[in-house]
């Protein structure tokens, strides 16, 4: 299981995420919204106002405390087009990176449409379909080509709903001229992109942003307050085009009383809905469909397609030194435990999807894979306790009192009987720590039963859920046929016990050429 954090700093509101990402589907932690209006002020003087950085800063560190609570492995912070257009980048960089504790990256339009991308695909993948994701934020616009899942084109225009609205619409309901001036920059800047793309047909349109949840939710008469359920569902273009004339006819207290719409989307809304309707118009669609996704879903998706964290399942440089040499100390044969080591990062990693541990947990497993055999110094006899016994009674600098305990565990259990509430080793553990210790444990007897000649054969392994299946393939270049029958013998009913799931361990031929 891999944790995140996402923060997208826009030009009207930041948005942060935490989210879990196992097995490529994403399940949500916690999430925030505020609305700030940086572009407010960056669009009429070219800043960031004091009050509105000195606002956005008390809210990060509230989000950053939020997310912090949650032991994430991985954040990614971004600030977006009214950022990208301040005078006072350096100032804002500086401030909001303090409050978050974390780097906030001014990314470009061609980034920000990528994530964007991103994660629509998370959260509705489409496979075999033509897509053009639009995507009207505070300060800009992306629009997007997706075709079978793959990004194959994307612009950034200045075309925000904060932007447009402090450009042309200075009434309230906006004068005639005053639409006009705005319609013909929405078509000058959508020109281009149309000029490519105006011909193509599109199996679907995607809608993503508040204001499309705005569109959306007004003409299916969706409240704002059960604006989740507005997810997926569609706006034909005469709806759109009425609501537009609605929009255009009401002042901002009127706007407000029309369902889906908030009190201070109002105040933007109208600007926002007309590059909606001009994209729809420009490129003859039909009608579109709204997303929840956005850049935050997009980070999440990115942070985990990276693996970013994934060093944490692993041991540090000194937490490695010191086990290593405790195992020296005892003279075990250093290959074997090393790659055990590696074979038991490997399990972890291919298996993440059903055991579900922090990263932490992969940290014990490869520490106790380097010890499991130092009982040997003792006697040969019963080795799996005298490793126990050593472990728990030495001093191992980098690791807590519990994590100790928990790795001379797994010493203790990785041959012979599964824990039991007489073991000593066991029932010195609390209940999350014998939690772990009985998901890891098949994986430290796997790893063990695939280098059981301490000869290396095993060069690595993949493999996942098939059929409620799990199927292993290890790789190798010479005869692993003891290793493969030691692993489906001595772990495999184990790994049942445990996981609820039967394990078939095979071979997978390398090639030679």
């Amino acid at each position: 299981m891999a944790r995140y954090a996402a923060v997208d700093i826009g030009s009207n509101s930041v948005r942060m995420m935490a989210a879990d990402v196992v097995g490529g589907e994403t399940k949500v932690l916690a999430e925030d919204r505020q609305v700030t209006r940086l572009g407010e002020s960056v669009f009429r003087n070219g800043r960031i106002s004091g009050e509105a950085l000195d606002f956005l800063c008390a809210t990060l560190a509230r989000m950053s405390a939020s997310y912090s609570r949650l032991g994430v492995i991985g954040v990614r912070a971004v600030a977006t087009s009214a950022v990208r257009d301040a005078g006072n980048q350096e100032e804002f960089v500086q401030r909001t990176s303090n409050a978050l504790a974390t780097d906030v990256e001014i990314i470009s339009g061609a980034e920000e449409a990528r994530l964007i991308h991103l994660g629509v695909e998370a959260r509705w993948h489409r496979p075999k379909e033509r897509t053009l994701i639009i995507d009207v934020g505070g300060g800009s616009a992306e629009l997007i080509v997706s075709q079978n899942g793959q990004l194959i084109d994307a612009v950034s225009k200045p075309l925000g709903a904060v932007r447009l609205t402090e450009l042309f619409l200075q009434s309230d309901p906006p004068k005639a001229d005053e639409l006009h001036r705005l319609n013909a920059y929405i078509d000058e800047k959508l020109q281009p992109f149309h000029k490519v793309h105006g011909a193509e047909k599109f199996a679907r349109t995607i809608a993503t942003s508040a204001t499309a949840a705005a569109i959306v939710s007004a003409v299916n008469g969706i409240a704002r307050t059960k604006r989740d359920q507005a997810d997926r569902q569609s706006a034909r273009i005469g709806q759109v085009r009425d609501l537009f004339s609605t929009l255009v006819k009401s002042d901002v207290a009127t706007r407000r009383k029309i369902p889906g719409i908030g009190p201070r989307r109002a105040e933007i809304v109208t600007a926002g809905a007309a590059v909606f309707l001009r994209a729809l118009e420009l490129f003859d669609l039909k009608s579109l469909y709204y997303s929840s996704a956005g850049v935050r879903d997009g980070i999440i998706a990115d942070l985990a397609a990276r693996r970013v964290g994934s060093e944490l399942s692993q041991l540090n440089n000194e937490q490695r030194t010191v086990a290593e040499d405790m195992a020296k100390k005892y003279g075990v044969s250093m290959k074997h435990i090393r790659h055990v080591g590696f074979l038991s990062h490997r399990l972890f990693q291919t298996l993440q999807p059903l055991h579900k541990l922090t990263p932490e947990a992969g940290r014990l497993l490869e520490c106790a894979a380097l010890l499991h055999d130092i009982g040997h110094f003792v006697s040969d006899t019963g080795h799996h306790k005298h490793s126990a016994y050593l472990v728990a009674n030495s001093d191992l600098p980098g690791f807590t009192d519990k994590e100790r305990l928990i790795v001379a565990a797994l010493c203790r259990f990785h041959r012979k009987s599964m824990p039991q509430p007489r073991h000593s080793h066991y029932q010195a553990l609390d209940a999350q720590s014998k939690r772990l210790v009985m998901s890891l444990t098949p994986l430290l007897r796997l790893a063990d039963s695939l280098d059981r000649g301490h000869a290396l054969r095993v060069k690595d392994l993949s493999g996942g859920l098939r059929d409620g299946t799990v199927v292993l393939q290890v790789q190798a270049e010479d005869d692993v046929d003891l290793e493969v029958w030691a692993a489906n013998q001595a772990a495999a009913k184990v790994f049942r016990e445990i996981y609820q799931a039967p394990l078939v361990v095979q071979r997978f031929k390398t090639s030679t050429i």
